[in-house]
């Protein structure tokens, strides 16, 4: 990088953290407050101010709050419930920049490689926003272009986040988020890298190709590169628009098995995790099949951390300590005493009882919103009576799965035999084959290679 564009950053990054800070700097202030000198502050109040000045900023400090959001107690409760509705609909930039960023991608004549290009934003989200356009030879298709300054906006707002749970960690040590910040750096730092998830867009359409009621777009590479990622259109509904008409039963556990087999087909047999259930990224299609969106945040875990999913599942199935012990271990959990353990399985007795209950049923038994939120509780307050647990990188995005698939199947109101899918695609598992599948997919994507391989 230049000089000058070293200068560039630097001050992107000051005049993001100019903006931000006030609003993270608040939730220091409160917490210290409340904490060291007995300030009755309202919390409810303030997460709420923090929720509409994050949900009017483009760029990933919305991004990793939601995050954040997902993780049990990782958050203060009454954050968490703000964050946890931040919708990443910031609104679009105009055309002047639009026009800027496709020259910049394309050079000066880059309007003449396209038939049509739509002026108006189709999409917005935190990173990008994204224009529906036809090519020449018929193909209609997405053009996704990355906001400016992207790169110096992520490093303004992890720094304010880093910031923030230092001091909440202060405060209360029950879970030490040290190894989720890392994680959550990496991953943002990967998905401005558009011809990262290009590969990554080949990497899940080479995996569910046998999965006739997932679609999938198609990269086109050569109208992309790292700010720019042109891609095959696919039509669809927002899921949460169609719910809103109230369909049918069966197209609710249609498209509750399609989102199932999308998020575990690829885990359980080659071990690569689609790491954002953000319902923005699903489509419906009239047939209750599923459009599935956006493959910046991937996650490829060695074998033996999938063989310790599959371990614990067993090991709650069974009421075996010793074999949840070998699977925390193998997850990365360190110094876990006996009594530890048995906090931490409430949770994963919470994730997994699904899983046991052969039988067709709802994903929650219980019409309790706050249910899980209840179980998150006490296993918090347990784990401060332990000494706290440092989750390991490799659980974040596994839970943030788990916790964001089970809110959309709790919306579809689906139900299913949860047991009979798992089962089925756990039946065959086995760690070497894993391995070759997961070598063999990751080449031929060509995803390159990073520390979040093995």
């Amino acid at each position: 990088m230049s000089t000058a564009e070293d200068r560039s950053t630097l001050f992107g990054e000051f005049r993001r953290m100019v903006r931000t800070s006030g609003a993270v700097g608040g939730i220091a202030a409160r917490m210290v407050g409340a904490r060291a000198f007995g300030v009755k502050t309202d919390r409810s109040a303030h997460a709420e101010d923090l929720k509409v000045i994050l949900g009017g900023l483009k760029g990933p400090l919305m991004k990793v709050a939601q995050f954040l959001s997902t993780v049990p107690d990782a958050l203060p409760d009454e954050y968490a419930a703000e964050l946890a509705q931040l919708q990443s609909n910031a609104p679009p930039m105009g055309w002047a920049f639009v026009r800027r960023r496709m020259q910049g991608e394309l050079g000066p004549d880059w309007q003449s490689r396209f038939a049509e290009f739509g002026q108006e934003a189709a999409a917005a989200a935190s990173l990008g926003q994204v224009h529906k356009a036809r090519l020449k030879d018929g193909r209609v298709v997405a053009c996704k272009l990355q906001y400016p300054d992207m790169p110096s906006t992520v490093e303004a707002d992890l720094r304010q986040v880093k910031l923030a749970m230092a001091v909440y960690h202060r405060m209360d040590g029950a879970i030490r988020q040290d190894e989720i910040i890392k994680e959550l750096s990496e991953r943002l730092r990967e998905e401005l890298d558009y011809t990262r998830e290009a590969a990554q867009m080949r990497l899940y359409r080479a995996m569910l190709a046998n999965e006739p009621m997932v679609h999938l777009p198609e990269p086109v590479p050569e109208l992309s590169t790292r700010r720019l990622l042109t891609m095959t259109w696919l039509d669809g509904r927002p899921l949460l628009k169609r719910l809103e008409e109230d369909p049918p039963q069966d197209e609710r556990n249609r498209i509750a098995e399609a989102l199932f087999r999308a998020w575990y087909v690829p885990l359980y047999r080659y071990g690569i995790l689609h790491g954002d259930p953000h319902m923005g990224n699903y489509q419906a299609r009239p047939d209750g099949s599923l459009n599935l969106l956006d493959f910046g945040t991937i996650r490829v875990f060695h074998p033996r951390f999938v063989r310790g999913v599959i371990d614990l599942f067993e090991s709650v199935r069974d009421n075996d300590l010793d074999k949840a012990q070998q699977a925390y271990a193998s997850w990365g959990f360190t110094d876990l005493g006996r009594e530890k353990m048995e906090v931490l399985n409430q949770w994963a007795r919470f994730l997994y009882e699904p899983l046991l209950d052969d039988r067709v049923r709802p994903i929650q038994l219980t019409d309790d919103p706050n249910y899980g939120r209840a179980i998150a509780m006490r296993v918090h307050e347990g784990l401060k009576k332990t000494g706290g647990v440092t989750p390991p990188r490799e659980f974040v995005l596994m839970d943030r799965s788990a916790i964001g698939l089970g809110s959309v199947f709790l919306r579809l109101k689906a139900e299913l035999n949860w047991s009979r899918l798992f089962r089925e695609l756990i039946a065959d598992f086995d760690t070497d084959t894993l391995a070759r599948r997961q070598a063999e997919a990751l080449a031929k994507a060509g995803v390159p290679p990073t520390s979040m391989q093995p």
